[in-house]
């Protein structure tokens, strides 16, 4: 099992990054905002998650071990594989989901792109025992606790466009284009299509 790679970042694609170990170009499945953490030519480390197929051997990486966590355990979960679970924290961070999952909020679930109602309650009955939702802040020292602000779809996808070389103004615009003509698309296909845009604007 490999449990962390680092390495120089050779390439950052739409869905995976390239980083160099020993020599060896890796490629690493990761979610958009992880991917927008990256820069070509710097050192990078993620924690990686290895998925062994009799036809292949995949690698998927993380900003950190908790997102791993939580991606192995999904795949606990019947009909679950990995793509849906690395699908599921590119739309919820970890603190949202876990949240979601103890409190048996559907409609945020329901959220993931290919998570229909029944999916959602099946989420909920096998690992509402197994996540720990995270605590509210209480009143006294709020401020210091308080986590860094979650980022919505509209600026995680502008990050990942950054992530991948273009600079913030054209990337910003590109999204907002998008989401004027389909308000209601979700982060992947918001990527993609503004991806698209930009590379025919080159």
């Amino acid at each position: 099992m490999i449990h962390s790679v680092r390495g120089t970042v050779l390439e950052i694609n739409l869905d995976h990054a390239v980083v160099e170990v020993g020599g060896v170009g890796l490629g690493v499945f990761a979610t958009p905002n992880t991917l927008a953490g990256l820069r070509r030519g710097e050192t990078a480390r993620l924690a990686t998650s290895m998925i062994v197929r009799e036809e292949s051997l995949t690698l998927f990486g993380f900003a950190d071990a908790e997102e791993r966590e939580l991606f192995t355990l999904l795949q606990t979960v019947s009909g679950i594989g990995p793509r849906l679970a690395l699908a599921t924290l590119a739309v919820l961070e970890p603190d949202t989901l876990r949240r979601a999952i103890a409190d048996g909020d559907l409609a945020v679930l329901t959220r993931i792109p290919g998570v229909g109602r029944k999916s959602a309650e099946r989420l909920v009955v096998e690992l509402r025992d197994k996540v720990t939702a995270p605590e509210p802040a209480g009143a006294a020292g709020e401020q210091a606790r308080m986590p860094a602000p979650v980022l919505g779809p509209r600026d995680q996808v502008v990050e990942a466009l950054v992530g991948l070389g273009f600079t913030a103004r054209p990337a910003e615009q590109a999204v907002d284009a998008v989401l004027a003509a389909t308000p209601d698309v979700d982060s992947q296909a918001l990527l993609r299509t503004a991806l698209s845009s930009l590379g025919r604007s080159r």
